[in-house]
């Protein structure tokens, strides 16, 4: 796998079957807030992405929230899904993926997954800490400025690659 290629690609969060997470030998799962479980444009945490997040915990997987947010929202989110969360993350920076993994009290060889809408911070952090990476599309199609151009290159590097259901 390339480091900008995701192992699955899927329109939303709540496409992903945790059992199936599970039963593939994951325990951690470091979870995106903004555009992957929160649309960036309304901040709503909907009822459909807090129940996928209580399957998550339900099928014995420990989830973590990871961003590279720092505002009181991310806060509000992560006591809502009654979370750890890992802020100021720094993205795809490794040292923030590996402190979430402490957070979560990860064993020596137990499987992680990390779920994101950006191949240049969630896929390419998960890559260079040896993950798997699930990229979803964003939820919602604004974006800070600086993401925009991100957006640009990710679509060039996906070329016509479509998200699965």
């Amino acid at each position: 796998m390339g480091l900008f290629t995701p192992d699955d690609y899927l329109s939303t969060v709540v496409t992903i079957n945790p059992a199936a997470l599970f039963e593939q030998g994951f325990r951690l799962a470091l979870l995106d807030i903004d555009n992957t479980l929160v649309p960036r444009d309304t901040h709503v945490l909907t009822e459909e992405v807090k129940a996928w997040v209580t399957q998550l915990k339900d099928c014995g997987l420990r989830p973590c929230l990871l961003s590279n947010n720092w505002h009181r929202t991310v806060f509000a989110y992560a006591e809502a899904l009654g979370l750890p969360i890992v802020y100021k993350a720094m993205k795809p920076l490794p040292f923030a993926f590996g402190r979430a993994c402490r957070k979560l009290g990860r064993e020596k060889g137990e499987k992680v997954v990390v779920i994101g809408d950006q191949l240049f911070t969630d896929v390419l952090g998960a890559r260079l800490r040896g993950y798997k990476a699930i990229l979803v599309l964003p939820q919602a199609t604004t974006d800070l400025w600086y993401t925009q151009i991100l957006r640009k290159l990710e679509r060039l590097l996906m070329g016509d690659r479509q998200p699965r259901a």
